[in-house]
């Protein structure tokens, strides 16, 4: 059964040991292996979000919930993360930057799609989008190796692609427009 607190301490322990996510990602396959689990200490979701669950300088935990249709732009981290699915489904298209190109442009290179139990780890330089494709919500826990709410990253324009600072305000209105239609639906 999933415990908040152990799942904490264990990947805060991972980090400690070795600070890469390979540790960090076989605690969160465990514990998206019992989305039933996952769900009971979490709770069920009813509206898209991002709750943070941790955060120290070496790791953040949150817990985002996409809602139905919704699509988060290219963006960055600027270290790794670990992303497990417990609920729904999350398409995530993998971006490289395009190296003759000025701007900061980029061109899409891969795709992975992730439903319950589904975990996968992103490199300290991916870059990729989110698009929860469903007519629900979906619900994911997030692991980061570092600080994520005080990192500065980029984000990258949906039509010219062209690299911009990440603008936190926006990505939340995203959330909020999201819930908006959940409720008028």
């Amino acid at each position: 059964m999933f415990a908040l607190d152990n799942f904490i301490e264990d990947c805060r322990q991972a980090v400690a040991e070795d600070d890469s996510h390979k540790a960090v990602r076989e605690i969160v396959d465990r514990a998206v292996s019992d989305p039933a689990g996952v769900l009971a200490a979490l709770g069920t979701p009813d509206k898209a979000g991002v709750a943070k669950i941790h955060a120290d300088d070496d790791l953040t935990i949150i817990n985002v919930v996409w809602g139905p249709g919704m699509t988060i732009m290219p963006h960055n981290h600027e270290m790794w993360a670990v992303i497990g699915v417990y609920g729904g489904r999350e398409d995530n298209v993998f971006w490289r930057r395009v190296a003759e190109a000025e701007g900061g442009l980029i061109e899409a290179a891969g795709a992975r799609s992730l439903g319950p139990k589904d975990c996968a780890p992103l490199g300290r330089d991916i870059i990729h989008s989110v698009t929860n494709p469903l007519g629900q919500l979906t619900s994911a826990i997030h692991v980061y190796g570092g600080q994520f709410f005080d990192m500065p990253r980029s984000e990258w324009d949906h039509a010219s692609l062209q690299e911009g600072e990440y603008d936190v305000a926006k990505n939340m209105r995203l959330f909020e427009e999201s819930n908006a239609r959940l409720a008028a639906a």
